[in-house]
């Protein structure tokens, strides 16, 4: 059986793609980092300020990459994938649906008004405190398991490139 393949990802995907990369990389290592090391509250209060900024700019780009993604998946017609090929296509579609428990739930545990870049104040979407104690600990296990995603990730495109398999290629423009 002949399987059709996609010849590269448009400018769109790649642009669309680094730049996930470097906001979820950020929000990431920063987040984690005024966690878990013992920082001035100056430092983690401006770590804060930029991350809840960022991320909310982030989340209209977010979901136009899902839905690039989405329509793009429509075009590509491979019927026998191999396993590993399948395992590849899970573990994107399962970072993805991580990024968007990271972003829904990071806005839901906000117990203040989320303000971006002091241009635009949103209103905190609740004001349960029991509700926004609950989100905030499902992000910050969801963050934990985009953190792992993400390094799996990164360590998939080095062995293919070790291995010949110049991947990278294609998310260039």
């Amino acid at each position: 059986m002949v399987a059709m393949k996609r010849v590269g990802y448009s400018r769109l995907q790649i642009a669309l793609h680094w730049i996930s990369a470097a906001v979820i990389l950020w929000a990431l290592l920063s987040g984690f980092y005024v966690s878990v090391i013992k920082v001035a509250a100056e430092t983690k209060s401006i770590v804060g300020f930029i991350n809840v900024s960022v991320t909310a700019l982030f989340i209209p780009i977010f979901i136009l990459r899902l839905y690039v993604s989405v329509r793009g998946s429509h075009t590509t017609c491979e019927v026998d994938r191999t396993f590993v090929k399948r395992l590849a296509s899970w573990m994107h579609k399962s970072i993805y649906l991580m990024t968007a428990v990271v972003l829904l739930t990071g806005i839901l545990m906000m117990d203040r008004p989320i303000n971006i870049f002091d241009l635009v104040l949103i209103p905190a979407p609740l004001n349960d405190l029991q509700w926004i104690e609950r989100f905030f600990v499902i992000h910050v296990w969801a963050c934990v398991m985009l953190l792992v995603q993400v390094a799996l990730h990164i360590a998939a495109v080095i062995k293919h490139e070790m291995c010949g398999r110049r991947i990278l290629k294609k998310m260039v423009f």
